[in-house]
């Protein structure tokens, strides 16, 4: 009975993926309810998230980040030059990375000067 259940669920998930094949299920739940209520199902968001994980269905985010690093660049590389310094004291190495932050009106962008025995951020 559970099985013909689930596959009444799949069925009609299926027939709505196939004009919206990245919908999520919490949205495809809220689209459905008249299909699932029409169908005499009682189906939640979570039981409806562990049918579609069963059967493998569902979909997975998309993780857009910005590709902010280019090494193929023109221009010199340089050395790492305190690769095997120990650092015993404070001020004798500092470094500086620069870091991008999406807003709404673009990317800002961060610098940081750290000092590498103390930690701490110095410019």
């Amino acid at each position: 009975m559970r099985l013909k259940l689930e596959q009444q669920i799949i069925n009609i998930v299926r027939k709505k993926r196939k004009s919206l094949p990245r919908e999520g299920v919490r949205k495809l739940k809220v689209s459905l309810d008249d299909e699932f209520t029409k169908a005499n199902l009682k189906v939640g968001r979570d039981t409806l998230f562990n049918i579609l994980r069963k059967h493998q269905m569902l979909t997975l985010r998309k993780k857009y980040s910005a590709r902010t690093t280019n090494s193929l660049h023109r221009f010199y590389k340089y050395k790492n030059i305190i690769k095997d310094v120990e650092v015993t004291k404070p001020n004798q190495v500092w470094a500086s990375d620069i870091t991008y932050i999406r807003t709404v009106k673009g990317f800002c962008y961060l610098a940081l000067i750290t000092d590498m025995h103390s930690r701490k951020i110095v410019g």
